[in-house]
């Protein structure tokens, strides 16, 4: 059977209240799909009514999304492989499937409240996650997002939800979190969502030797310094990032996309830098405090399940060199359909 592409919707309550973790844990543990593109979306009405009418079947989910604010931040998540569609429709759930005992993610993640004595009248209706059931409706909605995705996506700024002042700062998941379909992205992200700030920013990619080389730059003469083999080892850090040593790479093959999968996160909130570094714990995971992500999902000082920004000055030379803002969910889309 050949690839598809499907996606998730995490709506503006599961999003708010850091249940996006848990649902990317799921979706990729449970599907074996690969996470192709994502992006935080602050949809406008129309695109929220014209994703509404490609759900056949889902009016309780089509009333929902006519009734979203506008420019309610949302998570869409696009994954892609054999039997893609029916794979996460399976596991997501529709209007149909919000009765069991967290069989679908919207037994878990969902709500509907129905009146006994009016006859089943909606009392509340949210449903956390929302999914196309069919190729037809998928390639419908992902190609409305792909052309709403440079003017109503990308990394927003909710400072006017905060009653303090706000930063915002960058989160990578590593490599190691990608060996294969399993829960540790999504377990990251769920730890994460503890510091109560809000993620705003999302993107998978696949980090170059180039932007190895000037991400880590800053290490480089600390390393020589004080290893022998400071050089190997800083070697080692990108290789480790992108899929090769630079040493190994002629210039032009330095700014190819790399071959290990990472994402980046944007978090936003008061005190953002020091609230994210103190969730992601000390880089040695021997030394980390319990319940921190390297304590949880680290093994050695390069192997350590996440990299977070140090400084807000660090946030903006490092989200330059990622390119975080350069919209590749459009351009990907486009490809894959």
């Amino acid at each position: 059977m050949a690839e598809q592409l499907s996606y998730a919707f995490i709506t503006p309550s599961a999003l708010r209240k850091g249940r996006a973790g848990g649902i990317l844990s799921r979706l990729i543990s449970r599907s074996g799909l690969e996470l192709y593109t994502g992006r935080v979306f602050a949809p406008s009405a129309k695109l929220l009514s014209e994703l509404a009418s490609t759900l056949s079947g889902q009016a309780k989910t089509a009333v929902y999304l006519n009734a979203l604010s506008a420019g309610s931040q949302s998570l869409i998540l696009v994954l892609k492989g054999e039997d893609a569609v029916a794979k996460v429709a399976s596991i997501v759930g529709n209007d149909d499937s919000m009765g069991g005992r967290g069989e679908t993610l919207r037994d878990t993640y969902g709500d509907l409240v129905e009146s006994a004595e009016e006859n089943g009248k909606i009392l509340y209706f949210e449903p956390g996650v929302i999914a196309p059931t069919s190729v037809a409706e998928a390639v419908a909605g992902l190609t409305l997002l792909a052309a709403a995705s440079d003017a109503e996506g990308g990394t927003q700024d909710v400072a006017t939800s905060f009653a303090e002042a706000t930063e915002k700062t960058l989160v990578l998941i590593k490599p190691d979190n990608f060996a294969y379909p399993n829960t540790r992205p999504g377990g990251v992200i769920d730890l994460f969502a503890r510091t109560g700030l809000a993620l705003v920013g999302f993107k998978p990619f696949y980090m170059s030797v180039a932007q190895g080389e000037e991400f880590y730059g800053p290490v480089l003469d600390f390393l020589i310094e004080k290893l022998p083999d400071g050089r190997a080892q800083w070697e080692s850090i990108i290789a480790f990032m992108s899929g090769k040593r630079p040493s190994e790479c002629t210039d032009e093959e330095k700014i190819i996309p790399g071959t290990q999968p990472c994402v980046a996160l944007i978090y936003q909130g008061p005190n953002a830098v020091a609230k994210i570094r103190e969730a992601l714990g000390s880089t040695n995971p021997a030394n980390a405090a319990h319940g921190t992500i390297r304590k949880e999902f680290g093994t050695t000082i390069m192997i350590n399940g996440a990299h977070a920004s140090d400084s807000v000055e660090n946030v903006v030379r490092e989200t330059g060199i990622i390119r975080l803002e350069e919209n590749d969910f459009k351009t990907k889309i486009t490809a894959a359909l």
